[in-house]
């Protein structure tokens, strides 16, 4: 179905690369998907009213938001599809993460909406009709949803879409709150009996859910926007990439930018023989920048750090203060290191890389870090700049 509605819409459909395409796709799946949700929210709102369900209504005005949570996206993919321009030199990608914002917010004010309503019917309990019809909707509801999801789930990894995955997230929730409001129907039709107000309760549990999907989306988009860590898959890559280019000794400050899909920058240092003829070197380091584009779609800016190889006083002294830092124990490492051989004592130059996840302050971790290569020789100077991963 997915490959059938992509090659009757989308021209050059496999060619997920071209904003023209991510664009097509997106407004695919933005139509079909407001068309979907405005027909799930007349028929539900209708069978709520009919019925006096707060749950089923609450249902419908769900998928209201989700309509015009396509629209929102619909907007979206038109405004990061435009080329890059003099105030927006990185291009406009970014505006996904934008819209998946906006999205999270939709999601929680029809949350907290419905979660204030349920609670009324709960003080204030108002016993909804049963109708065999409601089974029927809801259980289409639940159908339609899922294959949304799907859909959606699909198109988001094929173009790498953050407001295709923040909706297949939603629809996912939409299928458990409908499935609930399904479920408590079946039961008060099979036991008319019962005077449990379960309609406002499981009301209460759709909003929950529904207030649990948007923050979920509002947390990965603030991600994107603030500017997270880089996927490991992002490190692998162009480390092994970096690991495979003849005269590349070391890779150390990686920085990944994410500006959206498609235009991913970054920036690193890569150490190289200081003996070496530095246009060999400068010649080595252009190539490697050009297969990182060619080979992970990665606009990368490098930085080189000749450091000394052949001289065997320099290596050995290099070794002893990686013993020393790696004896802290708190996953630290140094990189450019360098030293100045004076008459009273010597400096040590080199660049400590620390995680976040260690507690210690800069000055804590050169303190730690010159104490343990003190007790190498006294006479040492350590000159230390401190680096997080």
């Amino acid at each position: 179905m997915i490959s059938l509605l992509s090659k009757l819409f989308i021209k050059n459909y496999k060619n997920t690369a071209d904003p023209c395409v991510r664009r097509a796709y997106g407004t695919m799946v933005s139509i079909l998907g407001m068309i979907l949700n405005l027909i799930l929210f007349a028929a539900k709102f209708f069978v709520g009213t009919l019925t006096g369900s707060v749950a089923i209504r609450a249902d419908a005005v769900n998928n209201l938001s989700d309509a015009g949570s396509q629209m929102l996206s619909f907007v979206s993919f038109r405004i990061s599809s435009k080329p890059a321009d003099r105030e927006h030199p990185y291009g406009h990608g970014r505006f996904e993460y934008v819209a998946s914002l906006i999205v999270s917010f939709l999601i929680l004010h029809i949350g907290l909406d419905l979660l204030v309503e349920s609670v009324q019917k709960i003080i204030s309990p108002e016993p909804p009709a049963r109708s065999w019809l409601s089974v029927g909707v809801l259980g289409a509801s639940v159908a339609v949803k899922l294959w949304i999801a799907y859909f959606n789930t699909k198109i988001g990894k094929r173009i790498d879409s953050s407001v295709m995955k923040a909706t297949a997230t939603d629809s996912l929730s939409d299928v458990l709150s409908t499935g609930a409001v399904l479920l408590t129907t079946i039961i008060m039709l099979i036991f008319p009996k019962l005077t449990l107000n379960l309609d406002a309760y499981v009301g209460v549990i759709v909003a929950v859910l529904i207030m649990v999907s948007g923050a979920k989306i509002l947390l990965e988009a603030k991600d994107s926007l603030l500017g997270g860590a880089p996927s490991e898959e992002i490190v692998r890559q162009i480390t092994e990439v970096a690991d495979s280019c003849e005269g590349v000794l070391g890779l150390h400050d990686l920085e990944v930018h994410n500006y959206g899909p498609g235009h991913v920058i970054a920036a690193l240092h890569v150490e190289v023989d200081g003996a070496k003829d530095i246009f060999e070197s400068h010649d080595m380091v252009d190539n490697l920048e050009k297969r990182l584009r060619r080979e992970c779609g990665i606009f990368a800016t490098i930085h080189m750090d000749p450091i000394v190889t052949d001289d065997e006083e320099v290596n050995v002294l290099r070794e002893k203060v990686k013993c020393a830092v790696d004896g802290l124990g708190m996953g630290m490492n140094i990189h450019d290191f360098r030293f100045v051989r004076g008459r009273t004592h010597t400096n040590l130059i080199f660049d400590v890389a620390v995680p976040f996840e260690c507690t210690l302050s800069e000055d804590e971790v050169r303190r730690s870090v010159s104490s343990a290569i003190s007790l190498i020789d006294p006479s040492y100077f350590t000159v230390i700049t401190v680096d997080r991963f």
